[in-house]
């Protein structure tokens, strides 16, 4: 399947007005897309109505979601990009085919977390924007009535997760009152109802809650705390906490606090949002391995294991090119477009996986969890975000967040 040559795909981006990035792989970028969507199109009978989640490490298979996995959307969302790129009703009816496994989220408490953002960002909201179905429309707001529903006025935040039953009293509260920094992409739902519903609350809880993601989760050096505890009385912050070491940054958490900001600048065009993420981009810039993949980690105390994470690459690089898309021509936008350029361009040279008939992903190499083990993986938030980076990158600006 080829969606557009390079020619007639910079035709279109004039005739629509779209935002051309000043990029100079703009043929390489073009291709690699078409060859994404031709593998979203080969992998649709194979996946059926499951969704995939992560792949064991090493292999070119992936495991399925269980249902309320936090993961499952980021399939449904590669689905209706390639519809919006192509218009096919292949694309449409695979996505819509998952309705009823977003519909049984909203309906099981448990499964309500911060990631009813995402979850619905790119399944309902993007079925809502692609097609006009009210039904959709109506879910996605629903999600995003649940999603204030976790909002504590002590908290000055969504609360991120729920107690784990396996933990004693004590842990599992703290666990209920942790916030994390993958939330910030979750806002993108509420500003969205906003806008959708002029009920300015949902702006009002997300602008609350990014702010609090700045102050609390944000270094002086402008990397990322992956999550932090707050007392549930007084709203105070507590202890952090990151799977390993506190002195590290978390790549993929740092990917995607880019993203959240940038994208929030986008819908709110609040400077404060841009200012932020640029902040974060240039410490990517001042951190990234010199071959424009970031190892699991930035900043890794000494001895730690140096495994790549393409998720972070492919995140980092949609977010680069959505802040390069904020600020407009220029230098600003100049220097961050070239940055995702170098990511993007190490992610088609040496990690896509497209034209490997057996694959099942986009990506290879991403880790989700060093600490589980769970490295050198496919991950299908790798995959989304690599889909959403090499379509930014030929100039879309239309997405679901």
């Amino acid at each position: 399947m080829m969606i557009l040559q390079d020619t007639d795909r910079s035709t279109q981006c004039v005739q629509s007005g779209l935002h051309k990035p000043s990029t100079a792989h703009h043929l390489k970028f073009t291709n690699a897309l078409n060859s994404v969507v031709d593998k979203v199109a080969a992998l649709i009978p194979q996946f059926g109505s499951r969704n995939p989640g992560i792949s064991k490490p090493d292999s070119l298979q992936y495991e399925f979601c269980s249902p309320g996995d936090w993961k499952a959307s980021f399939w449904c969302g590669q689905l209706w990009l390639a519809h919006s790129i192509t218009e096919e009703e292949q694309f449409k009816s695979s996505a819509i085919m998952r309705n009823t496994y977003f519909s049984n989220i909203l309906e099981n408490p448990e499964s309500h977390y911060h990631d009813l953002g995402f979850l619905f960002s790119l399944s309902s909201v993007a079925h809502y924007k692609q097609t006009g179905d009210l039904t959709a429309y109506e879910t996605s707001i629903q999600a995003a009535e649940l999603l204030t529903t976790r909002w504590r006025q002590s908290l000055k935040f969504v609360r991120c997760w729920n107690p784990i039953t396996r933990h004693e009293p004590e842990p599992a509260t703290r666990q209920s009152c942790t916030l994390n920094i993958d939330s910030a992409q979750s806002m993108a739902l509420l500003l969205w109802a906003a806008k959708e519903t002029g009920r300015s609350f949902f702006s009002d809880i997300a602008q609350i809650h990014l702010d609090t993601c700045r102050t609390q989760l944000l270094r002086a050096d402008f990397s990322t705390y992956h999550c932090r505890e707050f007392d549930k009385q007084t709203g105070l912050p507590l202890n952090f906490d990151q799977h390993t070491a506190v002195q590290c940054c978390w790549s993929l958490a740092q990917s995607r606090a880019l993203h959240g900001f940038a994208q929030s600048y986008l819908t709110t065009r609040d400077l404060l949002y841009r200012d932020t993420a640029a902040k974060i981009a240039d410490y990517i810039a001042e951190n990234l391995p010199e071959d424009g993949i970031p190892y699991w980690g930035y900043n890794l105390p000494e001895g730690c294991k140096l495994v790549r994470d393409t998720s972070a690459a492919a995140a980092a690089a949609a977010g680069l090119y959505a802040l390069a898309l904020g600020f407009g021509p220029g230098l600003e936008s100049d220097k961050y477009t070239a940055l995702a350029d170098r990511i993007l361009t190490a992610l088609v040279e040496r990690h896509d996986i497209t034209d490997i008939p057996d694959s099942q992903g986009l990506l290879d190499q991403g880790t989700d969890f060093l600490d589980a083990g769970r490295a050198n993986c496919m991950l299908p938030y790798g995959d989304y975000f690599y889909m959403e980076a090499l379509m930014r990158s030929v100039g879309h600006t239309d997405f679901f967040w």
